[in-house]
């Protein structure tokens, strides 16, 4: 797993929980680190925040999805997204979207969701993402 977060606190939030479910966890504070790290570390799937420094989630989607040897990487978004955020996501690839806050065991639900299936088109979320099915493929 790559947990890319500005935010210490998140980025550590995030690690924690998946690390008790079993993950290998490696984080990111912004894009750039992302792509930087994305070829050492080989994740199975990454995580976004989408308003970080340097290069946001949105950026680092579209690029790791452009990218052929990451364009397979499941990628979902964790963030307080907006309807316009998610529509740009899923125009850069992204797989899946969880609204921030969310409770660890969506977090965990997503990720091993991701993992079994390799890019399923998932939407989680609260309030700023829904429930509904992706369109996305």
């Amino acid at each position: 797993m790559l947990v890319v977060d500005d935010n210490k606190v998140i980025r550590q939030l995030i690690r924690v929980n998946l690390e008790l479910e079993g993950f290998e966890v490696v984080t990111a504070g912004d894009g750039v680190e992302c792509l930087d790290l994305v070829h050492r570390v080989h994740p199975d799937v990454i995580t976004l925040d989408v308003v970080m420094p340097r290069l946001d989630g949105l950026q680092t989607a579209t690029r790791l999805r452009s990218d052929p040897r990451t364009g397979h990487l499941p990628l979902a978004i964790i963030s307080a997204c907006t309807p316009y955020e998610v529509d740009n996501g899923v125009a850069a690839g992204v797989d899946a979207f969880l609204a921030k806050p969310f409770e660890p065991s969506e977090l965990v639900r997503l990720v091993r969701r991701l993992m079994e299936r390799g890019r399923p088109p998932v939407l989680d979320g609260g309030p700023g993402a829904g429930r509904a099915e992706s369109a996305a493929g």
